[in-house]
Parts: C-alpha cells; structure tokens; sequence
C-alpha cells in the first residue's frame, strides 16, 4: 500500500469542527497614540484539544498588530483565548479564527497571529495568519 492511499479518516466535519465557534468578545480601549508602534503579545502555554483524536495540542500564540483607534484589552483577551482549552479545533483554524476575532474587535492597521505547536510524531506545526486594512486577509 502507498502512503498516498492510506485513508486516515479525517472528514470536512472534523475540519470545520468550532471553526465558527462563539467566545467572548475581546474588550479594547482608546489608543492614544497616532503615531504607528507594534504590539505583540504572546500566551506561552495555549492548550486546544484535537477534534478527530480529543488528544490535547500545547503551543505558542502570538499575536502582533498595529493599533488604529483600539488597543485589545488583556484581561478579556486572555479569557477569550482561555475558551480553546477544550475545544475540539485544528490548528489551522485557531490562527486564523484568532486573527478574524481580533480585527472584528479593534480594527487594526494590520495584525498577525503565528501558533506554533509543539511536536507531533517530530512534525512540529507553525501556522501565520495575516491581515492588512489597504490589502485585507492574506497579505
């Protein structure tokens, strides 16, 4: 049997698996300056749970943008991410779902969100997702 046509059994259910989940709103507040400056944060011990599996997945979360009107406020920001701990969600769509929850909540410049996901089977995950307000996603 080839690699190729092995069947692992993932479906496009398990894909989109809480990929347009509900959490709560990420809070902002004024940014008060003009001028362009980075914000990057960063949440060390982000923890999901694999939907085909239920195995859990540990990483790094990093969020960077630049502010327009609105910074994202930290505490709610962090019960916002808290929320994945046990939801079944791939990888891919952590980031990217991150990445549309922030821009819907503070409108940024431009914004990026990097997971990087511990090893799997040796297979370490790295996944970036970014924003632009002149070009939007995918920049």
């Amino acid at each position: 049997m080839k690699t190729q046509d092995l069947d692992f059994g993932y479906t496009s259910a398990h894909a989109r698996k809480n990929a347009d989940a509900v959490l709560p709103d990420i809070q902002c507040w004024p940014n008060q300056y003009k001028r362009d400056y980075n914000i990057k944060i960063e949440l060390p011990e982000f923890t999901s749970v694999c939907p085909k599996t239920g195995l859990p997945d540990f990483g790094v979360i990093t969020i960077e943008y630049i502010p327009n009107e609105l910074c994202l406020e930290l505490k709610s920001l962090k019960y916002y991410l808290l929320e994945y701990r046990d939801m079944g969600i791939f990888m891919e769509n952590i980031a990217n779902k991150i990445l549309d929850d922030v821009v819907k909540a503070c409108h940024p410049k431009c914004a990026k969100v990097t997971g990087t996901f511990t090893p799997r089977g040796g297979l370490r995950s790295v996944i970036v997702a970014s924003y632009d307000e002149k070009e939007g996603y995918g920049k």
